[in-house]
């Protein structure tokens, strides 16, 4: 069989589910890509500057890396491992402080206490390199790079087919996680395994946050695939429902 490109597993992952965005690749790096920017260039929130690469042709690579702008937010930079949680988050994730931007919270979590144990839980998140490198999997141009996982964005029926696809040769029935935490978590840090306390090959769907939601389609989910399960997603195209029974996966619809 022939060794299948990161750009041919991108490739058909988009024609697998129908997706307009086109999927991204993730990995680590010692040193940026040349011609790559920092995320922040795109938008302050890193989740946010990832789904823009996404549904925009001519996006640049970006990069979050050791020397991050202050500009970017913290938050994203922790859960991807470039520096700890800011003391009193478990305040803002909950209930609020006075002690922590005045009192600001986000109630996403039931008490401050609770909060502080689901973030103990996680475990040391550890980054990918020194830099970690998001880039279209259509810019692909080399084989020599440790591409960690693809990340796709698309809608329910999308998502639900490619989820179904990830089931069509796997030995086991929970593959597919939705965690908990923000949709930078959802897109890189679970999926690529950089989690202690989390299984590290597992498709995650996302995101469960609801702070992105004033800029992530209300009718989208991100996916984002493991390497190793994308690969074998993309060699079990021909044998699947997805190609014997296409009226089924994607019905035509009056």
């Amino acid at each position: 069989m022939v060794e299948l490109s990161a750009r041919d597993i991108g490739r058909q992952l988009k024609l697998a589910g129908r997706l307009d965005a086109q999927p991204l690749c993730v990995y680590g790096t010692n040193t940026p890509p040349v011609n790559s920017i920092p995320s922040v260039n795109l938008n302050r929130c890193i989740a946010k500057a990832i789904y823009t690469m996404a549904i925009e042709s001519d996006s640049s690579t970006i990069y979050i890396g050791v020397n991050n702008s202050k500009e970017c937010c913290p938050g994203g930079q922790a859960w991807l491992g470039f520096q700890p949680f800011m003391i009193h988050l478990n305040f803002f994730l909950s209930t609020g402080s006075p002690s922590f931007r005045n009192g600001q919270s986000e109630f996403l979590i039931a008490t401050p206490n609770l909060a502080e144990k689901r973030l103990h839980s996680i475990g040391k998140i550890t980054p990918l390199g020194k830099y970690i490198i998001i880039q279209r999997s259509d810019q692909i141009d080399s084989e020599n790079l440790n591409v960690k996982l693809f990340l796709c964005f698309g809608k329910a029926e999308q998502i639900r087919n490619l989820c179904s696809l990830v089931y069509f040769s796997s030995q086991t029935s929970h593959d597919v996680h939705i965690p908990w935490g923000p949709s930078c978590a959802s897109f890189i840090s679970y999926p690529a395994g950089m989690i202690e306390n989390f299984p590290s090959n597992a498709v995650i769907v996302g995101p469960t946050d609801p702070t992105g939601n004033y800029w992530f389609p209300q009718d989208y989910l991100s996916m984002a695939i493991p390497f190793s399960t994308a690969k074998q997603m993309t060699e079990d195209l021909v044998s699947s429902f997805i190609r014997k029974r296409p009226k089924v996966a994607y019905p035509i619809r009056k």
